[in-house]
């Protein structure tokens, strides 16, 4: 065996393969909590060195802090103690006068009458600490001394009085046991709440006095690196339970479940179910409130580890309804049961619904088809161009019936139809109205030199849907091997009148007008 090991290693192991031999599986290692489920924190500080002072000085907490068999074990040899010094003291000064030696001489006035040993001077200091004063033993005014310790033995014992006695008050009412009355579900569930994915666990508590201002806080501990490689063991993180809509704000009268939704801002946002298995963290639960009884803060806690995380579960209902009033069934305030959930993280969601839909890509065909739509708008001398091109070819009986119908009713009827037509059916409409000024004022002036510069040629614009004119229709009508006709000079609306504002609309006359 020591050969094989040295041969193929340490992690060399012998497999037993009797059949009759059962194996089981592997036990899981408990890990060491933070937080145990009771509340207390599993942390040790050591190797103070010199702070070990700072406890000293503040001792009423430090008194507050320890456990009870030390707080009466301090209790108990602190008076006893006080008591035997006082006690002491008092001997003392009747041994000083010689008190001890006249005990029964009626005719000697002691410090302390009655007081011949030491058990008679721990009993007189103990009636006089407890204030019985029974009579018997008391003070004389030949004892100036006498009188001194006595108000020195007042002053001390209230002192002690009021730090020991108050010590263990504070100690008593203090609302840690109150917590134990504060439940907490042993596990943590998973599922699917309102349609998103949630992180829950149940809260409860088993007085009918109420938890006043009650708050809940969560922190996810666990340890992880920086990208700059600094390792950071149990680091803690806040999970959100509705700090933000308030939810964490709790009417604690009957049992709620805490939900935690699990998105983007969420460290859960990448967790699924198959990666929980391999996960290390620690949710540690933080209830606060005030006790309604004596108004003093009280807090519970616990912790839910990565195995008491269930993936796919839901809590059972504990609410029911009876006749003038509602029952809750603790019995069933741990129980889960399983629910359809999906078994894939909250980002993988997110990433699978954020790829593109094979029907909401366009299509190249739709593409070319709007980017080889080119569109031109003429002015209306080019129209009248056009219809002299088809008189001289006699190509008039190729354009639409409608088109006929309106050439034929007239160049002034025709040119104020194209014009409104234009107007309706495109974002831009082209006039005369729409040049510039210094073409404007070029159209104005008579003359055969404005007749031939007010002759326009067809411009391009840039934008979808467009206007075409009756004349580029006719264009696209002839074959592409015909060259293209001389445009006549002489313009239909120039020869009409005197001035070319005549033959435009009364709408385009006035707009030039008032420019």
């Amino acid at each position: 065996m020591a050969a094989l090991r040295r041969k193929f290693g340490e992690d060399y192991q012998v497999v037993n393969t009797n059949r009759a031999t059962t194996f089981s599986a592997p036990v899981k290692k408990k890990r060491q909590r933070f937080v145990d489920k009771n509340g207390r924190c599993n942390v040790q500080h050591g190797n103070l060195g010199g702070e070990t002072s700072r406890y000293l000085s503040d001792l009423f907490t430090t008194l507050v802090d320890l456990k009870w068999r030390w707080n009466l074990l301090i209790f108990i040899l602190t008076y006893t103690i006080a008591w035997l010094v006082m006690a002491s003291m008092w001997w003392i000064i009747a041994y000083i006068r010689g008190d001890l030696n006249h005990g029964h001489d009626s005719s000697y006035t002691p410090c302390v009458a009655n007081v011949y040993n030491f058990p008679s001077a721990f009993l007189f200091f103990i009636e006089t600490e407890a204030t019985i004063g029974y009579g018997y033993r008391y003070i004389t005014e030949k004892c100036p001394e006498g009188i001194i310790l006595f108000l020195f033995q007042s002053l001390l014992g209230s002192i002690v009085d009021a730090f020991l006695i108050g010590c263990m008050f504070i100690k008593m009412s203090q609302p840690k046991k109150r917590a134990e009355t504060l439940m907490f579900s042993q596990d943590a569930v998973i599922s699917q709440r309102d349609g998103k994915l949630c992180l829950m666990f149940r809260v409860g508590n088993l007085r009918n006095s109420h938890m006043v201002s009650a708050q809940i806080r969560c922190k996810l501990i666990k340890s992880r690196q920086t990208p700059e490689g600094e390792f950071l063991p149990l680091d803690q993180c806040e999970l959100d339970v509705g700090f933000g809509t308030g939810a964490d704000q709790l009417f604690l009268v009957s049992p709620l479940t805490i939900c935690h939704e699990i998105n983007p801002k969420s460290p859960f946002f990448d967790l699924s179910q198959r990666s929980l298995m391999n996960e290390q963290f620690e949710i540690v639960v933080i209830l606060e409130g005030i006790v309604e009884t004596t108004g003093m803060t009280c807090q519970a806690r616990t912790s839910y580890t990565e195995d008491e995380v269930l993936w796919g579960h839901r809590f059972l209902p504990v609410m029911s309804l009876e006749e003038g009033f509602f029952r809750v069934d603790y019995s069933q305030f741990h129980s889960t049961f399983e629910v359809p959930t999906p078994a894939y993280s909250v980002k993988e969601y997110e990433e699978k619904n954020s790829l593109p839909s094979p029907l909401s890509t366009p299509t190249p065909a739709l593409t070319e088809s709007h980017g080889a739509r080119r569109d031109r708008v003429f002015s209306v001398d080019c129209i009248n161009t056009s219809e002299e091109r088809g008189r001289q070819g006699g190509t008039v009986g190729r354009l639409p019936s409608k088109l006929q119908r309106m050439s034929s009713s007239g160049k002034e009827d025709l040119q104020r139809k194209v014009l409104l037509l234009s107007s309706q059916h495109s974002e831009k409409a082209c006039s005369t109205g729409d040049l510039p000024l210094k073409l404007q004022r070029l159209s104005s002036s008579p003359g055969p030199e404005a007749e031939n510069r007010l002759q326009l040629k067809p411009f391009k614009v840039g934008f979808d849907p467009m206007t075409q004119s009756t004349g580029d229709l006719y264009q696209h009508s002839l074959q592409p091997t015909m060259s293209p006709a001389p445009v006549p000079m002489h313009s239909p609306l120039l020869s009409a009148g005197g001035r070319p504002e005549d033959n435009l609309p009364a709408k385009l006359r006035k707009m030039n007008a008032d420019r």
